[in-house]
């Protein structure tokens, strides 16, 4: 019993006038620490020691080596079986029923029964075989002796020996002897290596087809990072899919499932393979677990890609080699390539590279276009790509509305004929003006005579679901945004989308983060040609692309947001995609701003001057002279046609219906008339600018009288 401990306290707080008091304060010991139990000590021991990573190794180990000697003979067994009997043949029929080929079904049939009658001639020729091998063996002896003791003759007569006639037989019988006492030396070595070298043996077959459960395998193996792609992996995993019909119609077939595979195929940085599907087990169910399938082919998710080829009951899967989509890809021909030109009829724009490595063009020709994607995924520099190829065709002409604001379109300036950048309603406002007189432009194409031939006139709009979601009206209370049918932008991208591509006015769109709302389904259905980067949901796929694209694989929605920047999803009649597919994936080139303005700076070079337009002016009252001066720019003359249609796009209410006759009204009598040039009408910068400089100093002076 311990003994308590006591201390003595003088207490000396005030107030001084009372004595101070000594007080006694027990104290008791503190209560003693127990000794943990020897089992409670022991039991962690033996944790530490089960659950340390070395344990862990060796017993890996140890599993991994056993089964591989225990798997070995089975798999010997089961090759020695098939080599005895005709379960080969069997199991390749059930494979051929089972995958519906009933005509290789019957083949297999044949040889099997082939094998069976070869089986039963060689066991009949075994009953035989005793009483001929008796009557061999009797006649060969009995040769055997006789030209030995024929030999001993004549050696005797050689020799002169009768002992000789025996001398060859006496050989033999001694070599025979010898032969004996060797194997009785060996016999009990063999008895002991023998069966080591057979399970050494069986080790190596099971090694060789790692035949061990998975846990068993060695880190690197177990991981399956990068591992190469072989029918037993993609089978493999398929049955493991968790689809209960396929994984019974695998254990069902003689050959395991290889029937249902195509040959693997070599396709750009990865490989390409077929799958029929059996019956009972439809494709939309395997593109459901695109993930899982990943992941059994040891594979992230975005490195796997399925879809629906021309075939009945068959998915086609693109496996990427690990890591490799990771991989930038190589800069564009618009940058490498400086002599290059662009033909908007017959051209195709360099946009990327698919995921088989092969060069993505797209035909850009009389087709409305819509991109869209989270937003910072690129999609701006993808459409801004497709308008730089264009800029290098000198007859095409934009009309450019930037609703972000920030100066990606900037380099623009000087070569489009009208260039909005903004994020304002009141920038909106000019950007509906300005689809509006492209529509009224359209509208004069389609009453020029039949035949007529138009240049391109490329309506782009940045960030469209700004357009789509301002609530600003006009002064009939109609709405800029919206997608009611008195909404102005909507309407106006309705009637571009109706009738626009035959008269080549062609509408392009790109927006983020697609909804009803801000993407209307009449518009995002009237593009021909349809991209879409990373996306959250399947819904926002079905938006992007059409539930066709959707339903025959595209996948958008499984881009990495971040991560997968340029990669984009393409459902469009202008590139090409594998037979039976509905869209096709493309990793875009990035040309950044310097290239940009590199490119647009060999673009106007084509050209003899373009004055870009920063507003869309309706309404005023137009200083016409000075308007065509205007259109004119920089350049030394411009053909009158030209400047018609350069009018047109500044102010189509006043000047969309001029025609030739109109303009050289205008001009007669200032000293800026038109004159023929190398066979065509033109009009002089310097005569304009002298007509303006006499008109000012005219009125200069009559204001001065």
């Amino acid at each position: 019993m311990s003994e308590n401990v006591v201390h003595l306290h003088k207490n000396t707080d005030p107030p001084a006038a009372e004595a101070s008091v000594t007080t006694l304060t027990v104290v008791p010991d503190p209560a003693p620490v127990k000794p943990v139990p020897l089992w409670v000590r022991s039991g962690r021991a033996i944790r530490t020691a089960v659950t340390h990573e070395t344990t862990k190794t060796t017993v890996r180990a140890v599993a991994r080596h056993g089964l591989y000697t225990f798997n070995g003979g089975r798999i010997v067994a089961r090759r020695t079986w098939e080599a005895r009997t005709p379960a080969r043949y069997e199991r390749m029929q059930r494979a051929a029923e089972a995958a519906g080929n009933h005509e290789i079904a019957a083949e297999w049939e044949e040889r099997g029964q082939r094998f069976r009658e070869a089986r039963h001639r060689r066991r009949m020729d075994l009953l035989h075989s005793p009483v001929d091998a008796a009557k061999g063996l009797g006649v060969g002896v009995g040769t055997g002796v006789a030209g030995l003791i024929a030999l001993g003759v004549i050696m005797a007569v050689n020799s002169h020996d009768v002992t000789d006639v025996i001398t060859p037989l006496k050989a033999v019988i001694d070599f025979i002897a010898t032969l004996i006492y060797i194997v009785q030396i060996v016999t009990p070595y063999a008895i002991v290596l023998g069966p080591l070298f057979a399970l050494l043996a069986l080790w190596a077959v099971g090694s060789k087809q790692q035949a061990a459960p998975t846990w068993a395998l060695p880190a690197n193996v177990r991981n399956g990072e990068g591992e190469p792609i072989t029918p037993s992996i993609v089978v493999k995993a398929l049955r493991d899919l968790g689809v209960p019909a396929l994984r019974n119609a695998i254990k069902e077939m003689g050959d395991a499932g290889a029937s249902m595979l195509g040959p693997i195929r070599i396709a750009g940085c990865g490989v390409e393979v077929d799958v029929t599907l059996p019956s009972g087990v439809s494709t939309n169910e395997v593109q459901q677990r695109r993930r899982k399938l990943a992941e059994n082919l040891s594979r992230h998710e975005h490195e796997v890609f399925i879809t629906i080829p021309q075939a009945a009951r068959t998915v086609r899967l693109w496996v990427a080699d690990s890591g490799a989509l990771d991989e930038p890809i190589g800069p564009s021909p618009l940058v490498t390539d400086e002599t290059m030109t662009a033909n908007y009829k017959t051209g195709k724009a360099p946009w990327g590279q698919d995921l088989r490595g092969d060069a993505a063009a797209l035909s850009l020709y009389q087709r409305h276009l819509l991109i869209t994607g989270l937003s910072n995924q690129g999609k701006t520099v993808a459409l801004r790509s497709l308008a730089l190829w264009l800029a290098l065709d000198k007859s095409v002409r934009f009309l450019m509305g930037d609703l972000k604001g920030v100066g990606d379109w900037a380099m623009f300036d000087g070569l489009a004929d009208t260039l909005i950048q903004g994020p304002t309603d009141e920038h909106v406002i000019q950007v509906t003006e300005m689809v509006e007189g492209a529509v009224d432009e359209m509208n004069r194409r389609i009453q020029a005579p039949p035949g007529t031939v138009f240049p391109p006139l490329i309506v782009l709009v940045d960030e469209a679901q700004v357009a789509f979601m301002c609530p600003a009206k006009d002064d009939e209370k109609r709405p800029y945004g919206g997608s009611k049918a008195n909404s102005r932008y909507f309407m106006a991208v309705r009637k571009i989308h109706n009738q626009g591509r035959a008269v080549n006015v062609l509408m392009w769109q790109g927006t983020q983060d697609p909804t009803n709302e801000n993407l209307p389904k009449l518009v995002r259905e009237g593009a021909h040609t349809r991209a879409s980067l990373a996306l959250g949901t399947e819904s926002q796929a079905r938006m992007a692309l059409g539930d066709k694209a959707v339903d025959g694989g595209a996948a958008p929605n499984l881009l990495r947001p971040g991560l997968d920047q340029g990669t984009l999803v393409l459902a469009s009649s202008g590139i090409d995609i594998p037979a039976g597919q509905s869209s096709i994936t493309v990793r875009t080139h990035y040309i950044d701003d310097d290239a940009a303005e590199a490119i647009t700076a060999r673009a106007k070079a084509l050209r003899d001057g373009v004055t870009t337009l920063h507003a869309v002016e309706k309404g005023v009252e137009r200083d016409r002279l000075a308007d065509i001066a205007s259109v004119v720019g920089d350049a030394t003359r411009v053909r009158t046609q030209d400047i018609l249609k350069r009018l047109a796009v500044l102010d189509a209410e006043a000047y969309g219906k001029w025609s030739f006759l109109d303009l050289k009204r205008e001009l007669d009598g200032t000293g800026a008339e038109p004159y023929k040039s190398d066979g065509v009408m033109v009009v002089s910068r310097d005569r304009l600018d002298r007509a303006l400089a006499n008109r000012d100093a005219e009125g200069s002076a009559s204001a001065a009288e």
